[in-house]
């Protein structure tokens, strides 16, 4: 808890009580957001939120992604204190924030919401895994704005981790691919089910595109990707 202090600046945050709450007006309206025009695959910049040319090139497995936040500063300190410092109570504001996007996007409501596993050895290591604390945050935000429907199922064991792996921020671009390869594994059928796979950032995209291949083979036939931030390219920093 933040004792009514914001966060980042330590300036009156309001209802101390509330975990959603943590930073003050101020600075959640300097948050990134995630502004237009964007590949609806990717959700890297795209003109005229047409699909972009890598996705025409190399379709990835996921068919579409939805981030509410730009990996720009103060969002990085914010990911990283809740992924490494256990900042918990931050995963009630990016629930929220993400409850926030999805909503005013979302044409379908997907079945299942499933945060990307970690492995056991990560899970041992860090204590928690962040994208299953942002989804349970999330699935709140859902009952809270609509009891009788309580948006998707979160089920964190669609999924599993099999290996563990190099981190991918430690690996060049091109490698990230190669170290997920068959990282996941899916033994629950899924035919016919639309999935939310969620996630704190993506880059690259390799690991929701391994989870999403992996979650295809067993039979979902729609995977869009929830994320709180999305890293943009190199040419739009």
């Amino acid at each position: 808890m933040f004792a009514g202090r914001c966060f980042l600046c330590r300036g009156d945050a309001g209802d101390a009580l509330d975990r959603a709450h943590i930073l003050c007006g101020a600075c959640e309206r300097s948050l990134a957001g995630a502004a237009a025009p964007r590949c609806p695959v990717c959700a890297l910049a795209s003109r005229g939120n047409q699909v972009c040319g890598r996705c025409l090139r190399d379709r990835p497995h996921f068919d579409a992604t939805r981030c509410a936040l730009d990996y720009r500063f103060p969002v990085d300190v914010l990911v990283q204190s809740l992924k490494f410092r256990g900042e918990l109570a931050i995963a009630g504001l990016f629930g929220r924030l993400l409850h926030r996007h999805v909503e005013s996007v979302a044409l379908l409501v997907p079945d299942f919401m499933l945060p990307v596993p970690l492995s056991a050895a990560r899970m041992r290591e860090r204590g928690y895994n962040q994208a299953m604390e942002i989804a349970r945050a999330l699935a709140a935000e859902f009952v809270r704005s609509a009891p009788d429907e309580g948006g998707p199922r979160l089920d964190a064991d669609l999924c599993r981790r099999t290996r563990d792996t190099a981190p991918q921020a430690d690996l060049p671009w091109k490698q990230r691919a190669m170290n997920l390869r068959a990282a996941f594994a899916c033994e629950q059928p899924l035919a016919g089910k639309n999935i939310a796979v969620l996630d704190d950032v993506m880059t690259t995209g390799a690991t929701l595109n391994e989870v999403a291949k992996t979650l295809k083979s067993a039979g979902a036939v729609r995977i869009v990707n929830w994320v709180v931030a999305r890293t943009p390219a190199a040419g739009d920093q």
